[in-house]
């Protein structure tokens, strides 16, 4: 079991609150994301469950069990950090043992432990090399082997793709992934990379200067922001953001529409917002429009392919009118 309940917690470093009262269920299994920017508080969270911070004030539950005031090694809980923190004079099987041999388990016992987690993290070819032989990715591997084998409640993964170069992070994101599916075990995973969340999630935080905007699975939260923040911040590129008329024409202080959720058209088209090119981002699969406009400033429109628009280019823009979000003043989803 790896349920985890905070009940009021709140973190305060003197006489600053960094961590306002909150309220969070992570279920049994569950590969639960923290997301938002820097200094949102979703590292400090993740250490009070992990109880390498005090809680100011709440309960932490682990299993149903009240743990706040339980020493870290005692919580079942196995943490993965950004820096892989390997012995570099131990070879990758010692450093996946370690754990095992400093709790007095027998040497047969976490031979087999270290045996099975290698091969789940395709280390086994590894075993006697030493981490400076090793890439990013497999450095990874085997911090995350090291937690493996305690066997934990639940694994807490403090931005551990930080490091890695982008080919590598889309290689871990997948293996991270798999091993959850392998492992049915609860994972706690902090970033600031909203891409990341959206694709390794069950169910994804939000957080901002301490406080949770919204909990929700990565379409609950892609489809049906609660707020402006998580609208904006959900979803790769960013939802445009319109006041002033247009906004006004639907009720609303402010509206949101997406990207992909614009057609866009070289010849004039009735009802479409006119622009001009400004920069076109060519991926192949996609290409990216910053379009600037009269009165809406600058909008970022996918096309499919390629699309034969350049640099100062006219073009309209006809926005799916079913998918626009809208905002009030205080930058609350209207309904």
């Amino acid at each position: 079991m790896g349920s985890i309940t905070l009940r009021k917690v709140s973190k305060s470093f003197g006489a600053t609150q960094v961590i306002p009262p909150l309220d969070l269920e992570i279920n049994d299994g569950e590969f639960v994301v923290f997301v938002g920017p820097s200094g949102c508080g979703k590292s400090t969270l993740l250490r009070l469950i992990a109880g390498l911070e005090d809680v100011s004030s709440g309960m932490i539950e682990i299993d149903g069990a009240d743990a706040t005031l339980t020493p870290p090694a005692k919580r079942g809980l196995a943490m993965v950090f950004q820096s892989y923190a390997l012995y570099p004079h131990m070879s990758v099987r010692r450093n996946i043992a370690f754990p095992l041999k400093m709790a007095g388990v027998d040497a047969k016992v976490a031979e087999e432990k270290v045996t099975a987690a290698a091969s789940v993290l395709n280390l086994t070819d590894y075993l006697e090399r030493k981490p400076g032989q090793l890439s990013g990715g497999q450095r990874q591997r085997v911090a995350i082997g090291r937690a493996i084998v305690r066997e934990p409640k639940a694994f807490l993964f403090d931005e551990p793709l930080s490091n890695l170069d982008a080919a590598l992070r889309v290689n871990m994101r997948l293996e991270i992934s798999e091993l959850h599916q392998d492992l049915a075990t609860t994972m706690i995973y902090v970033t600031h990379d909203q891409v990341e969340a959206m694709t390794m999630a069950d169910k994804i935080v939000v957080l901002r200067a301490g406080y949770i905007e919204q909990v929700g699975s990565p379409l609950e939260l892609y489809n049906n922001p609660a707020n402006r923040f998580v609208a904006g911040f959900i979803g790769s590129p960013k939802m445009n953001f319109i006041e002033g008329e247009s906004a006004a024409r639907h009720k609303a202080h402010a509206i949101g529409i997406r990207p992909e959720h614009c057609a866009l058209s070289a010849e004039k088209v009735a009802g479409a917002w006119e622009g001009t090119v400004e920069v076109a981002e060519h991926l192949g699969s996609d290409t990216f429009f910053h379009i600037e406009t009269a009165d809406k400033g600058v909008l970022t429109v996918r096309a499919i392919g390629e699309f034969g628009l350049r640099h100062g280019d006219k073009c309209w823009i006809t926005p799916d009118e079913s998918r626009i979000h809208r905002f009030d003043e205080d930058g609350k989803t209207i309904g």
